[in-house]
């Protein structure tokens, strides 16, 4: 009940700044919430079955959205993340069949590259973005793919669902996305414009861009964070 109250003052804040104007249903359709409350999106689920194809990127410790995935479509989930900690804490899970995790993750380039660790060393999410939760006298080198890459060397030429929680890189990953034109049909979005000074605009930008490639709103979290997207003509 206080996160749905903390979820209308912040909506009414941010109206009242002008804020909020690019966070607008642009479709309507049935959606649902997979996962908790910390690493959940919503995801339309009525085109969705065993053999639809889903991408996760940055899984950090945290797999309660693939494991809804399977439990609701029993589908294959294709895992992505290059955090040392998430690898690790992953290794140490129960193997499921239906998901494949891979020990890189996704940019607009193929390349090594700068990994900065998370400022606070109990918490688990790094970015090759120097943004204001990371130390950048901290890092690792770690490999990263474009998504156009990795379908090609998984054999994929469509994605069903695609979900992209990259602590402030989605704005450069998205735009690879739409220039290559790849064929997916939802992507749920974590937008850290909280990361930059020019993070709305940031933000703003992107879902304009989305919207000229075809896709529209279907669902906003309550924390105004987590941005769900559907193709239109997959209606």
């Amino acid at each position: 009940m206080k996160a749905k109250i903390k979820s209308i003052i912040k909506r009414f804040i941010l109206t009242m700044q002008g804020r909020m104007s690019h966070l607008k249903i642009g479709i309507k359709c049935n959606y649902k919430w997979y996962g908790n409350t910390y690493g959940g999106f919503y995801v339309f689920p009525n085109i969705l079955n065993n053999k639809s194809i889903v991408y996760s990127f940055g899984i950090g410790e945290d797999m309660s959205f693939d494991n809804a995935m399977i439990k609701n479509h029993n589908c294959q989930i294709f895992c992505f993340d290059p955090t040392p900690k998430s690898i690790n804490w992953f290794k140490s899970q129960e193997k499921n069949e239906n998901i494949h995790f891979y020990e890189y993750g996704i940019s607009n380039t193929n390349e090594f590259m700068d990994f900065y660790l998370p400022l606070n060393s109990d918490h688990v999410s790094g970015s090759v973005v120097s943004q204001k939760n990371v130390d950048v006298n901290k890092k690792v080198i770690v490999e990263m793919k474009s998504l156009k890459t990795i379908m090609q060397e998984l054999g994929h030429t469509h994605i069903d669902v695609l979900k992209i929680d990259i602590e402030g890189s989605e704005y450069d990953v998205i735009d690879n996305i739409l220039n290559e034109e790849l064929s997916v049909t939802q992507i749920l979005i974590e937008f850290h414009d909280r990361f930059f000074t020019n993070g709305t605009l940031k933000t703003k930008a992107t879902i304009e861009k989305l919207r000229d490639s075809g896709y529209e709103i279907f669902a906003i979290s309550n924390s105004l964070e987590e941005i769900s997207f559907i193709k239109k003509n997959a209606l």
